[in-house]
């Protein structure tokens, strides 16, 4: 079967893109001989609420199994964070217009610490420009404070890429300077995760929203149509996390697509523990699980 277009057909409603995006996705989870998950039923409940702190649009949909899950199984409130805009001045203003696109896919809402976004988020910005990092921080620092998440996803320490590894020392101050109690989830894409502890499967469904999302960034995926890699990466962390979590030589859960994190528990800004390991399947509802923290 030939991939979609990368670019969304204008005549199809969202719901006509997503069934053309999961009849290209179900084909991988057939030849991966992973059984077909029912989705289990949204809970009545008020939920949590999240933020996602993204380094660049498009972080929101390579690693949002989780919050995808706990908006539509729980009732969460999803909050994406646009941390940077990306380092081309020249797109700021298109990717705020695509990053708007793929979060109203996912049901996430939208926001962005400046209009422009951060600016020379790195590891070393603390040291080489105090003032910027400063005011950087002080602006999360407030965010935080308004908005008390039970759940943080920013990327883990050595995420391989500069802004993402800014991204995680700036949050992580901003927790400890907000004395904040709530979870941390430590993401991964440029560089995988040493010690995950979660795993969390994404149906077919699932999957092709997260994909579909992924397409709605058009100038990145124009040049680089990584968008259909995305199946790929998320069955590689089944195979990883089948070791990493369950356990060295024991069955790998049949899983077809999962995402991995490392979650951790913060208390008054300080960590506190780390999450038991726990296998997510798409089966189950993540409430009876989150209950358990």
């Amino acid at each position: 079967m030939l991939p979609p277009a990368l670019k969304p057909e204008r005549h199809l409603s969202d719901a006509e893109d997503l069934a053309r995006w999961q009849a290209w996705v179900e084909p991988f989870a057939e030849l991966l001989g992973a059984p077909a998950s029912a989705a289990p039923a949204r809970l009545e409940q008020a939920g949590g609420s999240c933020l996602i702190f993204a380094p660049h649009p498009d972080d929101e949909c390579i690693v949002g199994a989780l919050p995808l899950r706990l908006r539509r199984e729980a009732g969460w409130q999803i909050t994406n964070v646009a941390v940077t805009l990306g380092s081309n001045r020249t797109r700021r203003a298109e990717r705020w217009q695509e990053l708007e696109a793929a979060c109203a896919l996912l049901g996430f809402a939208n926001i962005r610490l400046r209009e422009e976004g951060f600016e020379d988020l790195k590891p070393d910005t603390a040291t080489r420009e105090p003032a910027l990092w400063r005011s950087q921080l002080e602006t999360v620092v407030e965010l935080l404070r308004e908005r008390r998440p039970q759940l943080i996803l920013l990327p883990h320490s050595h995420d391989g890429n500069a802004t993402h590894i800014g991204v995680h020392r700036l949050v992580c101050e901003a927790v400890a300077a907000a004395r904040l109690t709530t979870v941390l989830a430590e993401t991964e894409f440029w560089s995988t995760l040493d010690t995950p502890n979660w795993m969390v499967e994404t149906s077919v469904a699932d999957t092709a929203r997260l994909v579909q999302a992924l397409s709605r960034h058009l100038g990145e995926v124009e040049r680089n149509p990584y968008h259909l890699r995305l199946p790929a990466f998320l069955a590689d962390s089944v195979r990883r996390g089948g070791e990493l979590i369950a356990g060295a030589g024991t069955a790998a859960p049949d899983y077809a697509f999962a995402t991995l994190y490392r979650l951790s528990a913060m208390r008054d800004g300080a960590l506190a523990a780390d999450l038991a390991a726990r296998l997510c399947p798409a089966g189950e509802s993540l409430q009876t699980a989150w209950l358990g923290l």
